[in-house]
């Protein structure tokens, strides 16, 4: 992946460094003509051939050094900086009082620009300004005054720098964006060939046990029950490519598969939880799962109890509906909320059964379900039509946090 992206990033920088180096060898070249050519305007001459031999020698040595990003390294650009600036404090020293009256070009003249294009291209837009800021100070200092071409020229360069920095930033996250776009989509096409190929042995190996341990009964019954139970593992993993840190264990009272989902507390834990690896664990053989492709990101904490919310929801599913019944999750990632729907077809609650449960002390859906989205500033609404099933709408925002840590309540 690294390589890939640095392919990325110099197809894009390459044309630009390029142009840095022409730049800075055509305006050494502007800048001893335009000495040539105004001769007679200094006063000391051989100060200003001897900077001009220095530049020349730095600008064809250090043309290496202005390739790529990696090579314009931090103590070169502070020494080509300075290199500028010399030229540009010098040119009072060098030129007539004329010179500088009629707004004459500086020792380096244009060439300075190159200098502060180099931190531009290396460092984004807060680089330039940096370069930009001296380099306006010292050709206020050599002009005397804030003459208008002065501060015209000053403003030109800063604007022109900044701007390109601000590309250069754009273009630099635009890269990122298309490196993760390759990976995922390669990820994707591994994931699916993966699929493929595990659907035409392993997935059908296990569904083929799963009806012939049912059809036998007995002992051969439970291994198609483990079989079917690893079938919707499998079908989870490869089809959404969810890894989510889960421990599997066996209810000998419940006669049932638990899991328990784990996501690690302390530093390093402090980024957005995705939803669908917390709720993957829920999915079994009578339990569908379907949410987006693509992350479903909330705070860690708030992710933890939307997921409880969801098991303890399954958990009336599965004690209420009875063990043929049948339930659906649906996961909606909304731009300012989750919604997550848990469905069964199931017989229904009768009507003043859940005020009846909690007057009862039976607070499986009033605390376990409502009161955790309650603390979430989410919400929890339950429709129940009796011989038709249960639907429990979670809907939680997504900067929700939770207020108070819960336990697991009873049923309903």
């Amino acid at each position: 992946m690294a390589g890939r992206e640095r392919v990325l990033r110099m197809s894009v920088e390459l044309p630009l460094w390029r142009a840095l180096t022409a730049y800075r060898v055509l305006t050494l070249l502007y800048a001893v003509g335009l000495f040539a050519s105004a001769y007679d305007d200094y006063d000391r001459p051989g100060v200003a051939i001897a900077y001009y031999a220095v530049l020349a020698v730095w600008t064809l040595a250090t043309l290496p050094r202005v390739h790529n990003a990696a090579a314009c390294t931090k103590p070169f650009l502070a020494a080509d900086l300075a290199v500028a600036l010399t030229g540009i404090v010098l040119t009072p020293l060098v030129v007539t009082d004329q010179h500088i009256l009629d707004g004459g070009p500086t020792l380096p003249s244009i060439w300075t620009a190159g200098s502060v294009l180099a931190f531009a291209l290396r460092g984004g837009w807060r680089w330039a300004v940096l370069a930009s800021t001296p380099v306006a100070a010292a050709n206020l200092v050599e002009r005397g005054h804030p003459a208008r071409d002065t501060v015209h020229n000053v403003l030109l360069v800063w604007v022109a720098s900044i701007a390109i920095g601000y590309v250069v930033e754009v273009a630099r996250a635009s890269e990122r964006t298309l490196a993760r776009a390759l990976e995922i989509e390669a990820a994707t096409r591994e994931r699916e060939r993966l699929a493929r190929d595990i659907h035409d042995s392993v997935l059908q190996v296990l569904a083929m046990v799963k009806r012939r341990g049912s059809a036998l009964g007995g002992e051969a019954a439970e291994l198609g029950r483990m079989a079917g139970e690893q079938e919707v593992a499998l079908r989870t993993l490869v089809s959404g490519g969810l890894v989510p840190v889960s421990r599997v264990s066996h209810d000998a009272a419940e006669g049932a598969l638990v899991r328990e989902v784990e996501v690690p507390d302390g530093p390093g834990a402090d980024g957005p939880a995705d939803l669908r690896a917390l709720l993957a664990p829920y999915a079994a053989e009578r339990v569908s799962l379907a949410g987006p492709g693509a992350p479903v990101l909330l705070p860690p904490a708030a992710a933890r109890e939307l997921a409880a919310a969801v098991g303890a929801a399954l958990d009336n599913v599965r004690q209420h509906a009875g063990d043929d019944a049948r339930a659906w999750i649906l996961v909606e990632d909304e731009p300012g909320a989750v919604i997550v729907t848990v469905r069964d077809d199931g017989p229904g609650i009768p009507e003043g059964r859940l005020a009846q449960a909690e007057g009862e002390g039976r607070l499986g859906v009033a605390l376990s379900i409502r009161g955790r989205l309650r603390d979430l500033g989410g919400s929890a609404e339950l429709v129940s039509t009796p011989g038709q099933g249960t639907e429990v709408e979670l809907t939680v925002p997504k900067d929700a946090a939770p207020t108070t840590p819960r336990g697991k309540a009873g049923q309903r």
